[in-house]
């Protein structure tokens, strides 16, 4: 049976501050993200199953993804370390606040995300890759194949 790749697009609406950063990202600022999640497997086979030809459901996956979607869009991402999360705490800027013991760039909410969906996949599906998309020009990707040893 031939191993087939499905990818599923997220789009959310996030803002971060990167502290301690030498540029103007170290200032509260936002993006329109794009998470691909791509998955692979065998599509079923058995004629009996209502999900004959299919490697998994799109709406099996987007219900695993929708979590972290539903904390990050239209949130303030920051890393708790950050003097920006005293006004957070403070209530006098943020409703929607993800506070993070990384520093909130791609490649690291990429790492986050992998570690939520991986544990969350039925056993019979692999995690391929993650992108995120930040702005149309940049992006992050997350591999199995380069963290297998994980």
């Amino acid at each position: 049976m031939s191993i087939i790749r499905i990818t599923k697009e997220f789009n959310f609406e996030m803002a971060h501050a990167l502290f301690g950063y030498d540029g103007a990202c170290k200032n509260i600022h936002g993006h329109s993200y794009q998470l691909s999640v791509t998955i692979k497997g065998t599509p079923i086979v058995d004629e009996k199953n209502v999900k004959l030809g299919m490697v998994m459901d799109f709406n099996e996956l987007k219900a695993i993804v929708k979590p972290i979607i539903d904390e990050l869009d239209h949130a303030t991402m920051l890393n708790t370390n950050s003097p920006h999360k005293q006004l957070a705490e403070k209530n006098l800027l943020f409703e929607k606040l993800v506070l993070v013991n990384y520093q909130p760039t791609c490649e690291n909410m990429l790492i986050d995300m992998a570690d939520y969906i991986l544990v969350r996949l039925p056993d019979h599906i692999k995690l391929h890759h993650l992108r995120l998309q930040e702005t149309p020009t940049s992006y992050a990707e997350w591999f199995a194949e380069d963290n297998s040893a994980l």
